[in-house]
């Protein structure tokens, strides 16, 4: 899968196909972006870009509540963590490392740090320790699928305990 299939310039922070790859992780998980070089804690990963829509659309990010940026190339396949290592500045359009990453390693995010609403509400995979287990925009309440999930995982956890 292609990074930008039009030039950007790489030394103003842009990614580059020796520096990142996206690529299908699983059938559950599908497609993410992965780093191809070890990137240090508290540096800029890299820069995004897209074109502006004005609705929820699945890989668009939440601009301001009536704008997004659909980047269908790079920041857009940017697979959900409860525990990321990665955030974005939605203001410059950067994507900065909130821990070291590795060669190899899936970029994450959390996606309620920038959707008031998302495009779908899913499961959560990400195992963490702090893992939400159903993943929704900050501002929307979880849905009804969600709802039946989150108590299902409740009466498991009761029945291990009893």
């Amino acid at each position: 899968m292609l990074i930008y299939p039009f030039d950007l310039d790489v030394n103003a922070g842009y990614p580059s196909r020796s520096s990142f790859v996206v690529k299908k992780q699983d059938s559950d998980v599908g497609y993410g972006v992965f780093s191809k070089k070890r990137i240090e804690r508290g540096s800029m990963v890299a820069r995004f870009t897209g074109h502006i829509v004005h609705t929820v659309v699945q890989h668009s990010l939440q601009i301001n509540p009536t704008t997004h940026i659909l980047d269908t190339h790079f920041a857009g396949y940017l697979l959900h963590s409860c525990n990321p290592n990665v955030c974005l500045d939605m203001i410059d359009f950067t994507i900065w490392a909130l821990r070291d990453i590795e060669e190899n390693e899936t970029l994450t995010m959390d996606y309620s740090s920038t959707e008031d609403v998302l495009f779908k509400q899913f499961k959560c995979l990400c195992n963490s320790e702090n893992c939400r287990h159903w993943i929704s925009g900050r501002k929307e309440r979880v849905n009804d699928e969600g709802m039946e999930y989150l108590e299902s995982l409740k009466i498991n956890q009761i029945r291990k305990t009893a």
